[in-house]
This record gives C-alpha cells, structure tokens and sequence, in this order.
C-alpha cells in the first residue's frame, strides 16, 4: 500500500486497541523510540488480540503462529514519556495465514505515528506445517471481527 494511505489512517480505521505506556529504555540515542520497540509492540497487541479474543494459549494451544514477513512505515516520531495506542486490523484472511496491519497513535491525538504489518502463518505445533483443514474454528472467527473490506484497505 502507498506511504501516502498509510499515513492517512485514523484511529476508525482500525477495531481493536492496546495501551502502552513508553519507557525511557524504549528511546534510541536520537531520543525517540527504537526501531526495535515498533516491533515488540507490534508483537504484543497481536498475541494479546489473540489470547483474549481468539482462544489461542501460546504454551499449549495445538496451532503457533509463525512470522512469515513484517515491515514498518515511519510518518513521525514518538518519545517518552508517552502513551500509546496500538491499533490493529486484518487486511487478509487466508485458510491458515492472516495479514494484520497496526497503526500507532500517541494518546489524544488522531494522526498515526508509524503503521506495521505483520503476516503469521498458523501451523501445527510439532510439524510446523500448516494444516490441511487450516486455522482453528475458533481462531479464524476471532480474526475475522477485525477484518476490513476491501474498499476499507
């Protein structure tokens, strides 16, 4: 997707936030938050959305998400002391993988700070092997309440 729709969105384009709260190690020598921090971030409201919403238990659950591809846009820094809204959608929902994207907001404000994606494929735990049936019931219902229609990409 062109930087210039990313660096649109808004918090309504999304359906599912996380709060977090920055920290001082979260800032680079440049004073803003690492790269690095995007990423555990964007890590932590997907396996969070999927715990709480999509009845995946990463220790025992039968299927894992693995990370195929990510990637980051960065529109305008963030800095502590900040809070932060991580906001997530589903662009795409295939039989065992799922493209999510994630905006980052800084608390009362509406313009993104920087947007993700990040694609699991959902696999078996000891094959690592997608299954033939493909993603659980119950996690596929989940992600599909965060799905966005293709005219809302």
């Amino acid at each position: 997707m062109a930087a210039g729709a990313l660096k649109a969105r808004r918090r309504g384009d999304y359906k599912f936030e996380l709060e977090y709260r920055t920290r001082w190690s979260d800032n680079d020598m440049y004073h803003h938050l690492n790269n690095s921090t995007y990423y555990f971030l964007f890590d932590s409201v997907v396996n969070t959305y999927l715990i709480k919403h999509c009845a995946l238990h990463p220790p025992t659950s039968p299927q894992i998400g693995l990370v195929v591809h990510s990637h980051c846009d960065y529109f305008a820094p963030v800095e502590f002391p900040a809070v932060v809204d991580l906001a997530l959608r589903v662009n795409k929902l295939g039989k065992s993988s799922v493209t999510y994207e994630i905006g980052v907001f800084e608390r009362g404000q509406d313009h993104v700070k920087a947007v993700g994606e990040f694609i699991h494929v959902f696999v078996h735990r000891e094959s690592r092997r997608p299954d033939a049936s493909g993603m659980a019931k119950e996690l596929k219902t989940g992600l599909e309440r965060l799905l966005m229609h293709q005219a809302n990409l």
